[in-house]
């Protein structure tokens, strides 16, 4: 796994996503911990910089991220480093939900979604947003003319692809049953109006059931799959201690899986995880075993671990070298479930 070590932008293997094939590396870089959700106290904007080129460099070119996020603050980072290697990255942002004081609502009306595009390409410093994905669907407003107006955007010349995020659908999370079907049901009605070129949806180890029914629903379309949160917000790199403790403005101090009680119940998951790296070389880490997993679901998965630190960018990107074997794909299938409500 030392051919990483090299410098320059083809390091680490290119997929291809939708119908237009486009082009980014096999592990992409979530940028939304770099300014909201997670520890605000180490939150360093030109730290990040250096995440978002050191990522680049690698060749990890999907660089996700959100209006929502900060608010407005992410993207306004992200463009910094798109003013200078904008050629070197794809850049995937969305729109549809608002951010208030204490609440979150969705606003997929038409003409909010071209004033918000328009936004977001003045805050990254570009001309054009290579995957406008919607964030939320505004249940006031149906669902195809929000995609209508995204659909106008990439007509105008704006964006080039659109996406639909279904991180949202937790519902159901306890039996596990049906829990993409609504998500699929909307899929359905915006194909109708324009081609969906990616998903993004939670997909880990520890939170596998998008493969029940998502993911193989837009292997046979020939959509894309960006999937989040693949590492578990954190718990799969084995770095968390039970009981550590989260700052109050982190997501995770809230999360029911993120007790004390349930972090020690998870940890054979992390055992599991790190028992197959040991077998790979003692560099390998829980963290490129769980992307790696991810990437064995299919070449239209791309992972988007989040990370605001160079060193943390730079291991992601190496679990694209790493191939896991049949044996170690059947002992990860065998990890326990994961403890504990994720609601």
């Amino acid at each position: 796994m030392g051919g990483l070590e090299r410098e320059g932008h083809e390091q680490v293997e290119r997929r291809t996503i939708g119908a237009a094939a486009l082009a980014v590396g096999a592990v992409g870089l979530g940028c939304m911990p770099m300014s909201w959700a997670y520890s605000g106290s180490r939150q360093r904007g030109e730290e990040s910089l250096r995440a978002v080129h050191r990522a680049l460099d690698l060749g990890s070119t999907l660089l996700d991220t959100a209006d929502m996020y900060g608010p407005f603050t992410n993207e306004l980072l992200v463009g910094r480093a798109l003013k200078e290697r904008r050629q070197d990255a794809f850049v995937s942002t969305k729109v549809g939900l608002l951010v208030g004081e204490q609440h979150i609502v969705a606003n997929g009306r038409p003409g909010y979604v071209k004033r918000a595009c328009d936004a977001s390409l003045r805050r990254l410093q570009t001309d054009v947003i290579d995957l406008y994905q919607l964030h939320r669907a505004d249940p006031e407003v149906p669902v195809e003319e929000t995609w209508g107006a995204m659909a106008e955007l990439v007509r105008a010349g704006k964006v080039r692809a659109l996406g639909y995020c279904a991180m949202g659908a937790r519902g159901g999370r306890r039996s596990g049953a049906g829990l993409h079907d609504a998500t699929i049901r909307q899929l359905r009605r915006v194909q109708q109006v324009f081609p969906v070129t990616a998903v993004q949806a939670e997909l880990s180890v520890w939170s596998p059931e998008a493969g029940d029914a998502l993911l193989p629903w837009c292997a046979e379309r020939g959509i894309g799959f960006l999937a989040a949160m693949p590492l578990g917000n954190g718990f799969l790199t084995g770095t968390l201690t039970p009981g550590q403790g989260f700052e109050p403005d982190d997501v995770r101090a809230r999360h029911p899986r993120f007790t004390a009680e349930m972090m020690a119940a998870n940890q054979p998951i992390v055992v599991g995880l790190r028992r197959v790296a040991r077998r790979h070389g003692e560099d390998v880490t829980p963290a490129q075993v769980a992307l790696a997993w991810i990437l064995a679901q299919g070449p239209h998965v791309v992972p988007i671990p989040g990370s605001k630190q160079e060193r943390w960018v730079t291991q992601n990107a190496r679990a694209a070298t790493l191939r896991l074997t049949e044996r170690d794909l059947t002992e990860l299938a065998k990890l326990p479930r994961a403890q504990g409500s994720w609601e």
